[in-house]
């Protein structure tokens, strides 16, 4: 691996994060003369469902997509041991989730200014056609000021003419949206606004917003709608952003496009 990575010009560094079936190593680019992230994947280690259905499509997925606030992939590069390298652009500054775990709570301001890039990042997937299913703070990732999306492992792309419904359940339980849970057929994209709301709420109040230990009485607790914390001196604007997002009808839910009229995204 080491030898492949260094006849393609990268000088492999430490092991910056690790998933089921890949593992992230930061790594020195000598074309790019800068870090990059090397995301490896092993076929070989995958189950079926995964190399023939969820990696072609995250593939395929990640080289249509150019934003400011979606992480870039340089090149993909593909061994003849069955592993895939991604090079991505690299994120100095860890993740949402480690961001709140040593800080706590973020400042409203803060926590707006991260979320509107959010917002801007989605709002250009579902433009795409791409559904991202697998939003989690840990998938939201910092650079100085900037929120960079990442970890398009589940995304889907969507048929063009007609409605798309899913049964498929992906990504973290915590995140997952009412109808996401029960299985029923659903809009992915309105999967996504509701992970949308469990991220802010995290930012905000640096706690999940439902327990998912336990998953019928986590259902109940979605249909009866969030409690945020009064002490936490969190705005009106702000707590009705937040009661949409996490709406658990999802024909109520709004879009992305109705989520980023939101008043309190336009607030300074």
């Amino acid at each position: 691996m080491e030898e492949f990575l260094l006849s393609h010009g990268y000088q492999m560094g430490k092991t910056i994060g690790e998933g089921t079936y890949s593992k992230v190593k930061e790594a020195f680019s000598k074309k790019h003369q800068r870090k990059v992230a090397v995301k490896i994947i092993d076929k070989l280690g995958g189950p079926e469902e995964f190399i023939e259905r969820f990696l072609p499509r995250e593939l395929q997925i990640v080289k249509r997509l150019d934003h400011k606030n979606i992480i870039r992939v340089y090149e993909m590069l593909e061994s003849t041991d069955g592993k895939i390298y991604l090079v991505m652009e690299l994120a100095e500054n860890g993740d949402v989730f480690d961001c709140v775990l040593q800080g706590g709570p973020l400042p409203e301001s803060r926590a707006r200014a991260l979320f509107r890039q959010l917002v801007e990042a989605i709002r250009y997937c579902h433009s795409c056609g791409v559904a991202h299913r697998d939003l989690k703070c840990e998938n939201a990732l910092l650079q100085g000021l900037n929120l960079k999306l990442t970890d398009f492992g589940f995304a889907k792309l969507l048929p063009k003419n007609r409605k798309e419904l899913s049964q498929t359940f992906c990504g973290s339980t915590a995140y997952a949206a009412p109808e996401v849970l029960q299985g029923v057929p659903h809009d992915s994209r309105k999967g996504d606004v509701w992970s949308m709301g469990v991220v802010l709420y995290v930012m905000l109040c640096a706690n999940l917003p439902f327990d998912d230990t336990d998953i019928p009485k986590m259902l109940c607790h979605q249909q009866k709608g969030v409690s945020i914390p009064g002490h936490l001196g969190i705005s009106e604007e702000c707590q009705d952003l937040l009661k949409s997002l996490l709406e658990p009808d999802m024909i109520l839910r709004p879009s992305i496009e109705e989520v980023s009229w939101h008043p309190w995204l336009a607030s300074s």
